[in-house]
């Protein structure tokens, strides 16, 4: 069975990294979405499945943020397993969305093979804007997706992902 890939597609692109239109309130570089469909509900959608795969084919400058945004569902879920309440895991992912992390093309990116360097310094940053935004607004809807309303705790269908790793990368440096 192959992995899914994503169905969207842009003209504009940040370090071979599509930039795609989020529905989102958070501020950064990429377009408004249009209400329907983003590359965060895709990625949140296909995770239970590509979760398993060893290898991914990248297909388009969307399947990298795709590959992106699943690494670090990966990474909310480590730390949602920790949180006791809905308040306190929003602040959890708004504070690690914004926390420093390595962008491609940096020492400590786990995929540069797959990604592009930036070209100068705006392209950095315009990267480094678009991943903060893709990781405040898919922190915010994870919390919606594994916090059960009714026992205010990770829902463990959610949880049982935790240890899994996709394509046997993670984001966290070595012992987090």
């Amino acid at each position: 069975m192959p992995a899914y890939h994503s169905s969207l597609e842009a003209p504009n692109q940040v370090v071979k990294m599509a930039l795609l239109p989020l529905n989102t309130k958070f501020r950064g570089p990429a377009p408004p979405g249009n209400g329907g469909k983003d590359i965060i509900d895709e990625a949140i959608g296909y995770f239970k499945a590509n979760i398993f795969f060893k290898n991914y084919e990248v297909k388009t400058p969307a399947d990298r943020v795709l590959i992106y945004i699943t690494l670090y569902i990966t990474e909310c879920l480590k730390k949602l397993q920790k949180c006791t309440s809905k308040a306190q895991a929003l602040k959890d992912m708004q504070t690690m969305a914004i926390t420093n992390f390595s962008i491609p093309g940096e020492a400590g990116f786990p995929l540069n093979a797959m990604y592009g360097k930036p070209r100068d310094r705006s392209e950095a940053d315009q990267a480094r804007a678009y991943l903060i935004q893709i990781r405040q607004e898919t922190g915010a809807r994870m919390v919606e997706k594994v916090m059960d309303p009714t026992t205010d705790k990770p829902s463990k269908w959610w949880m049982c992902f935790v240890k899994r790793k996709f394509m046997d990368k993670s984001l966290s440096a070595r012992g987090m």
